[in-house]
């Protein structure tokens, strides 16, 4: 007879023990019925399919090595005594995760971008609509491992929660969650410096003026994503550790880059201002007559005023909360560059604009509308971006879909 205390950590150990089962059949499922019939049929190459792919093939045998020996130790009765010690043993090799997560973001471009390709787009349709998918997409199969590695503190904290304190297992229970957890956070800053990588390489400058010693210096990307500005059109804003870039979604060498639009901020010397619904006049006469409430909702503005040089970017997010983590991960980046400075006492990001060498407040004045040339041809701005990536969170701690940190989703 177990009691209902025991009762429960048999069932989180069933847990762990079926959410392997689980993952091992998916990572199967996602070879066998994408990776090698779109191989066979010449859907995509050799060498796409493994950028996209990278290592998955190699983590089924690890997991299948926990799954054998949570079955070994588990009696004939289903009940199971301990399984600390296996945790202890097991999970150190989950380092290995470091290079598949690390190159999710290079692949989740490359696949968005191969669905452009009718084979391609009707493959994976048609494999959306067939009952093995679970109405599944292809990406959230190769996204199943990232969210399984995240769930383990979780899965372990549980467990160690209907463990009594006089139970062997519970030493080792707490070791197992100290090893997960720093394994975590290993591989969540190392894909969080492979994504800052892959998208400085994909930065296109105008003019050498534009390169920025900043940028180059960045190993952390803290949020990107779509926003507008106050003519409708569509802008890509990287917050990187020190500085702010906003760039044009391109098409160069028949991929997405981006191409910089006027001159980087440096995040020290950035004035932010949150603007209140309606402040802001949006761009032509046409537009600002006819346009609805809608349309001048949810925006905030950048400036950058330093000598001769002078930028104000009004910049419209998709909604209420998509532009409140904007506004956090830029005050958040300001207040680090300007503790790191000694100027922390300078930051005011609530309020009109705050001079950061003075300290003194300035009048708003009249918005500055962006003088963008409208003849530029919106094509290379419509990449429909989904989400915006918030280093800090990439790795969330609940799975809700399967970053990097914590992965903010929104429709920016």
């Amino acid at each position: 007879m177990l009691t209902s205390k025991e009762i429960k950590r048999q069932e989180a150990i069933f847990e762990l023990s079926q959410g392997e089962e689980d993952l091992i059949e998916d990572l199967k499922l996602a070879k066998k019925a994408y990776h090698d019939p779109m191989l066979k049929l010449s859907i995509m190459t050799e060498q796409e399919l493994n950028q996209i792919f990278g290592t998955l093939d190699s983590l089924i045998p690890l997991h299948e090595d926990l799954l054998s020996q949570l079955r070994d130790v588990r009696k004939p009765d289903g009940s199971t005594e301990h399984v600390g010690p296996i945790l202890v043993g097991w999970l150190p090799c989950l380092s290995s995760y470091d290079s598949y997560c690390s190159n999710q973001v290079a692949a989740k471009a490359l696949l968005d971008h191969k669905k452009q390709d009718h084979r391609v787009q009707d493959f994976l349709q048609r494999c959306l609509e067939s009952p093995f998918s679970r109405k599944l997409d292809l990406w959230n199969f190769l996204d199943i491992p990232r969210s399984r590695l995240v769930k383990y503190p979780l899965l372990l904290r549980e467990i160690l929660r209907h463990t009594p304190n006089d139970n062997p297992d519970q030493q080792h229970l707490e070791e197992a969650i100290n090893i997960i957890q720093g394994i975590v956070a290993e591989i969540n800053t190392k894909t969080g410096e492979s994504e800052c990588r892959y998208y400085k390489e994909r930065l296109l400058y105008l003019e050498e003026g534009q390169k920025d010693s900043l940028i180059d210096s960045s190993r952390v990307l803290c949020c990107h994503g779509e926003l507008k500005n106050n003519r409708g059109v569509k802008l890509h804003v990287f917050l990187f550790q020190e500085v702010l870039v906003i760039t044009r979604a391109v098409t160069h060498n028949e991929q997405l880059c981006y191409q910089l639009y006027r001159q980087p901020i440096p995040v020290k010397d950035l004035l932010l201002e949150d603007l209140q619904d309606g402040e802001v006049r949006l761009g032509g006469s046409l537009r600002g007559a006819f346009s609805n409430n809608e349309r001048i909702k949810n925006f905030f503005r950048v400036s950058f005023k330093n000598g001769s040089q002078s930028q104000t970017h009004s910049l419209q997010a998709n909604d209420t909360f998509n532009k409140q983590q904007w506004l956090n991960c830029i005050r958040q980046a300001k207040e680090t560059v300007l503790c790191a400075a000694g100027q922390a006492g300078l930051l005011d990001s609530e309020g009109p604009f705050l001079d950061p060498t003075t300290g003194s407040r300035e009048p708003q004045g009249e918005t500055k509308l962006e003088q963008m040339d409208q003849s530029d041809s919106e094509s290379d701005c419509s990449m429909d971006t989904s989400e915006v990536s918030l280093d800090c969170e990439r790795m969330e701690q609940t799975d809700s879909s399967c970053g990097n940190s914590r992965h903010v989703e929104s429709n920016v």
